[in-house]
């Protein structure tokens, strides 16, 4: 018997364990296959999920051993998304491989007390109002495992989701596109970014030892998984240039498609769902990880809170309506970073021997908002989640509420410190900002739960005191031109954490 179980441990699974961990919930892993893959899914970390990150400490870490790229990444359009001005505390993109990524989180988890299993794959699954018990195959065996919760972090065809009866509408894939890591007999053939030709374009992106290609597989076949050779992804890059670009020494061969699809429930009961096996879309934008990271940092403080019996009882029903609105959000604009790309290649290139400038009007409008410093900025924190507000959280007139709260420098009576390091123990905090104690008497019931602070911040003088949930969104505030409102303060409280 476990409280939760996470079945894959891909960035959410991992993510969430550190969180219910962190908690103190007993959390088993499992995942089947026995070690990580050798080759890498993506290399983006974005600046939403790098907030998110410095919240828990684990931020520093990743931005040692990464790159930055000041900007945000947007298909179809020949403008460049600065992050410069950006809500954010991190105005770029990390460049860091997602293995590594992979591997800082399992640490962490581990460090924390997680049971990870690898090599064990879940069979099936039965919930009942008290628990869900799985049956997992290890070894060449099987056993069975109870588990207050459940849940699937196992991926875009996740048997969580299927063997929960959970629906997953949406948009089948209609274009798919090759993906190689490769090495180019003449690097020179494929310089970084997007070459063009008669028959298409092809993508590529140097890394150390091999170059990463992408481009139209105009051929698909009538089975998606038909396994991708190097002849075929050299006859897709010859057809589109129009000209031989010898590859060999293929490392990760892979077709992706464009398909659309987001789990109708996030919440089943006592099963959950988080990363691609609540919601799939194309890769552009580069968003995938980064999805998965925000839905487990939203799940863990929710469901660890569910397992100790300190929740108010819709507490896990929020997880659903605050990330199922995100993911539709994410669904909608990477399908139209995908739509703008098609029509630019058609404009370009239509099918042989056409043109088609109709759509010119509508690629030629979105560029120009996006060259306005105000629009780029608007897109740019669309594109990555900086603009995410959760519309759960009451309360209106402030640009902080239901929004992740900046990384404020405060001075306490201990010295100099950030809101992110008293976030870090993934606690609520109430951080009262005129320097006296004057919140204790409303919170007291709460001490158990959230960490009451009293601090200073040069240049805030506006905001008066500040309630956070432990994901570090604005769940109450108080301004200057406010007056004291207990009663308020002690509603919030009751919604996020409870009873007193």
């Amino acid at each position: 018997m476990t409280e939760v179980l996470i079945v894959g441990a891909g960035p959410a699974g991992l993510l969430l364990a550190s969180e219910l961990r962190l908690a103190g919930v007993d959390t088993v892993v499992l995942e089947r296959h026995p070690w990580r893959p050798d080759h890498c899914r993506g290399f983006n970390l974005n600046a939403r999920a790098l907030d998110l990150l410095a919240r828990r400490g684990l931020a520093e870490r990743l931005i040692a051993e990464g790159w930055r790229v000041p900007h945000a990444a947007f298909s179809g359009l020949p403008v460049t998304l600065t992050l410069a001005g950006a809500y954010t505390g991190h105005p770029y993109s990390l460049g860091i491989p997602q293995t590594r990524v992979e591997e800082i989180l399992e640490q962490h988890a581990l460090d924390l007390g997680a049971d990870i299993r690898r090599g064990h794959e879940l069979l099936t699954l039965e919930q009942d109002f008290e628990s869900v018990t799985a049956t997992v195959s290890a070894d060449g065996c099987e056993y069975r495992i109870r588990a207050a919760y459940l849940v699937g972090c196992d991926g875009g065809r996740s048997t969580v989701r299927k063997r929960a009866g959970i629906d997953f509408p949406g948009t089948a894939a209609t274009r798919f596109s090759l993906l190689g890591d490769v090495e180019p007999a003449d690097p020179q053939e494929l310089p970084f970014g997007v070459s063009t030709g008669p028959g298409g374009s092809v993508f590529a992106i140097p890394r150390p030892g091999y170059v990463r290609i992408i481009t139209t597989d105009r051929h698909p076949p009538a089975d998606q998984d038909t396994p991708v050779t190097l002849d075929l992804l050299q006859a897709a890059v010859d057809e589109a240039l129009g000209r031989h670009v010898e590859l060999r020494a293929p490392r990760w061969l892979t077709r992706f498609g464009d398909a659309a699809r987001q789990a109708a429930e996030y919440v089943r009961g006592r099963i959950a769902l988080a990363g691609d096996a609540a919601h799939i879309h194309p890769p552009a934008g580069a968003i995938g990880v980064n999805l998965a990271l925000d839905d487990a940092f939203n799940l863990g403080w929710k469901l660890a809170a569910t397992v100790r019996g300190t929740a108010p009882a819709h507490l896990l029903d929020t997880y659903h309506a605050e990330r199922h609105a995100a993911g539709a959000h994410v669904l909608a604009n990477t399908r139209a970073q995908v739509l703008l790309g098609e029509l630019g290649e058609l404009g370009e290139l239509g099918e042989p021997g056409e043109s088609d400038d109709r759509f010119g009007p509508l690629t030629d409008l979105l560029t120009r908002v996006a060259r306005h410093p105000a629009g780029n900025r608007a897109l740019a924190e669309t594109v990555t989640g900086l603009d995410t507000r959760y519309e759960t959280v009451p309360g209106t007139g402030h640009p902080w509420l239901g929004r992740l709260a900046p990384d404020l420098a405060l001075t306490t009576g201990d010295g100099r410190t950030r809101l992110s390091e008293l976030l870090a123990p993934g606690r609520g905090v109430l951080l009262d900002l005129t320097g006296g104690d004057t919140l204790r008497a409303s919170a007291a019931g709460w001490a158990d739960r959230v960490d009451l602070v009293s601090a200073t911040c040069s240049g805030r003088a506006d905001v008066h005191a500040v309630l956070l949930r432990p994901d570090g969104h604005t769940a109450w505030l108080r301004t200057a031109t406010q007056d004291a409102d207990p009663e308020g303060l002690r509603q919030a409280l009751r919604l996020w954490f409870g009873a007193a």
